[in-house]
């Protein structure tokens, strides 16, 4: 019984690895979605944890049942042959989308928190992945299991003494003057479906490797528990930081008003995340080119780079902002679709 408690908690793991990265690390991406509609955005993260604990148990458990060895052979079963190429295509370049928003997160950290330069985060950012890379999957696995456990410490840790300090302040039961929007309503879908949709590239072949449905569902269902936490944490924490919008990593700001001594391992635990995340996009990446173009590894991964450095000189805010919207508003069509699939269906 134990050893498969462990074996879930690996899964749950790289589930949470794997949907956390640098606007989830930083804070920004819960503001984006979440704190930013006050008592909504609660709301909001109660229906997102229920799609994450439920849907991504689904997701994982059909991929395993129908042998998928890849999102793209996940996407044919979804879309239809002719369909998926293109969402395939498109998943390409929401990939290296996230990961310029990754890179440009890792130069915000640098320069808003650390006082260097911002060029300097991203350059260190892309040596450093490039040395991981290299090393292979151990490499990626090494890295995220020992910051993925820190990270939710530090957030739960976070939270209790923001209210330790502040209590449960009165923004926490507020609502946007305009009321109830499309945005605020569409807003935990958009998020999840993004989130999900580009996780296929790990939780895919690991639900085939792993090949034992009760295990993948109590893997998943922890993953989402996790996450769950998480968000509630974050979002209990950040509503209480006045101006929270302005700040490129809201979730410093705090940590350095309510425990300066911690601030800069925490600092390091957000690049940490960040680094983590990049990594994983980079290889997901690197394995999906090399199906297409016959070049050394290396040259694949230093081209993905060069096109994310460039997208990345876009402030890092204006970046996510622009990009993890639209993105989820696309992915929604497959959290529809993986809805729909009968999940009794054994192909």
């Amino acid at each position: 019984m134990f050893a498969r408690w462990t074996a879930a908690f690996q899964i749950a793991a790289v589930y949470v690895g794997t949907i956390v990265g640098a606007g989830f690390a930083t804070g920004k991406e819960i503001v984006e979605f979440f704190t930013q509609y006050g008592f909504y955005g609660f709301l909001g993260i109660l229906m997102s944890g229920y799609i994450f604990i439920f849907t991504g148990a689904k997701m994982m458990i059909l991929s395993s049942r129908m042998g998928a060895a890849s999102y793209e052979e996940f996407n044919r079963f979804l879309f239809g042959r002719r369909m998926a190429a293109a969402v395939n295509i498109l998943f390409l370049f929401m990939l290296l989308g996230v990961t310029a928003v990754m890179i440009s997160g890792a130069g915000a950290v640098f320069e808003e928190q650390l006082g260097f330069s911002r060029t300097a985060g991203v350059l260190f950012t892309i040596i450093a992945a490039s040395i991981v890379l290299m090393l292979g999957i151990k490499g990626l696995f090494a890295v995220n299991s020992f910051v993925v456990p820190i990270m939710i410490s530090f957030s739960v840790m976070l939270c209790v003494l923001t209210l330790m300090n502040t209590g449960v302040t009165e923004s926490f039961y507020t609502v946007p003057a305009k009321g109830i929007t499309w945005q605020t309503v569409l807003s935990p879908f958009a998020y999840t479906a993004f989130n999900l949709s580009l996780s296929q590239a790990v939780l895919v072949p690991v639900a085939k490797e792993v090949n034992d449905e009760k295990l993948i569902k109590r893997g998943a269902i922890l993953g989402g528990v996790f996450l769950t936490v998480i968000l509630l944490t974050g979002h209990f924490s950040l509503v209480t930081l006045p101006g929270v919008g302005q700040y490129e990593i809201p979730s410093a700001e705090l940590m350095k008003n309510v425990a300066s001594s911690f601030y800069l391992i925490f600092i390091l635990v957000i690049y940490g995340e960040i680094f983590t995340s990049v990594i994983g996009n980079i290889f997901g990446l690197q394995q999906q080119i090399s199906m297409y173009f016959n070049v050394p590894i290396l040259v694949i991964i230093l081209g993905i780079f060069s096109v994310a450095f460039l997208l990345s000189e876009v402030q890092y805010g204006k970046l996510l902002g622009y990009l993890y919207p639209m993105f989820g508003y696309i992915s929604m069509v497959f959290l529809v679709l993986v809805w729909r699939t009968d999940i009794r269906q054994n192909t």
